[in-house]
């Protein structure tokens, strides 16, 4: 959100959200681009605009007026936010809780997708009147967790959307959305932030050596600063090719096994481009051990990718991190 000063969360985020501005002109908006660079910002962004009570509000949101000041405290009656249970603590919106969906006993696991609960309440709300006379706006992050009965819910009210209705979507895989829902929507293509900018902004964070965290997160400054909030240094990234090939994961067994995978694809996706005579992606090439054999290194990304899809499985963290260990030291081996 656009605080008090007119400043925006994420600097990058200036040029899409004033090209969203001037070319928006439908009731609804698709931003769709890589993870991690503020997609979730962007849109939140978008809808002060358009709920902003200053004149300024057509090029960028004042962030002073009664209006903005409600976006910022979460409390604007013309706002709604749809996310999935498992990312509302973590996105600071704990509050639209509220509809009810989120309401689960203290031992059931936060749902990761958009259920059609919430969207009946979205839709619910798009109809009602506007408390202060601008627009009804609904956020829905990311639009790919809504379910098949949650989308085509939403459908009917995006086809014919009730008077003063906005939407913003958004979504780093908007393949996985319904061609009927994309067609609806006024796509806005985003894309990764320049890396010296990016770099500067991590810093800015307390991020020391951001390049080499922002290289392993492909790009993504938001996720390599998660990483780093998680105590993934740029230290431990760098030594990670190497204590593999030794068949040492004692550094790693307080990862997480999902953040583990990830780590481990990258590895062996940038030992095969090595292996290949390509230059690698996530790892400054020095840090890359040599001489693996190309075929192992495919037949290992193969495993990794099938795991990956279970990584949420409760494994025995122990022995997962051995036997995914023992897989790289053998498929590093010169």
């Amino acid at each position: 959100m656009v605080a008090a000063d007119g400043v925006l969360p994420l600097p990058w985020l200036d040029e899409p959200l004033a090209r969203a501005l001037q070319t928006q002109r439908g009731h609804a908006v698709l931003l769709q681009g890589p993870p991690g660079i503020g997609q979730f910002d962007l849109a939140l962004c978008l809808a002060q605009a358009w709920l902003c009570e200053d004149a300024a509000g057509a090029r960028r949101p004042c962030g002073r007026c009664a209006s903005c000041r409600l976006v910022q405290a979460r409390s604007h009656p013309d706002l709604l936010v749809l996310l999935p249970e498992a990312l509302r603590q973590a996105l600071g919106w704990e509050e639209e809780a509220s509809d009810g969906a989120g309401e689960k006993s203290g031992k059931a696991k936060p749902s990761k997708e958009i259920k059609v609960d919430a969207v009946r309440a979205a839709v619910g709300f798009a109809q009602s009147t506007s408390a202060r006379g601008r627009a009804k706006v609904i956020v829905v992050h990311p639009a790919e967790r809504m379910n098949p009965i949650s989308a085509n819910t939403l459908l009917k009210t995006l086809e014919e959307p009730p008077g003063l209705a906005r939407f913003v979507l958004s979504s780093g895989a908007p393949e996985a959305l319904l061609p009927t829902i994309r067609s609806r929507c006024q796509a806005l293509a985003l894309s990764l932030p320049p890396a010296d900018q990016a770099e500067a902004w991590l810093a800015g964070q307390g991020v020391a050596r951001p390049e080499v965290l922002l290289r392993a997160c492909g790009g993504q400054p938001l996720e390599a600063l998660e990483w780093s909030r998680q105590g993934v240094d740029a230290a431990a990234w760098t030594k990670l090719p190497a204590q593999v090939a030794r068949g040492d994961g004692s550094a790693l067994a307080a990862w997480p096994l999902p953040r583990l995978l990830d780590a481990l694809q990258k590895l062996c996706h940038d030992a095969a481009s090595v292996a290949a005579g390509a230059a690698p992606r996530y790892y400054a090439p020095r840090d890359l051990p040599t001489g693996a054999s190309l075929e192992r290194l495919t037949a290992w990304y193969r495993d990794l990718h099938r795991l990956a899809g279970a990584a949420e499985h409760p494994w025995n963290a122990g022995l997962a991190l051995d036997a995914l260990v023992q897989q790289g030291r053998a498929a590093l081996a010169a």
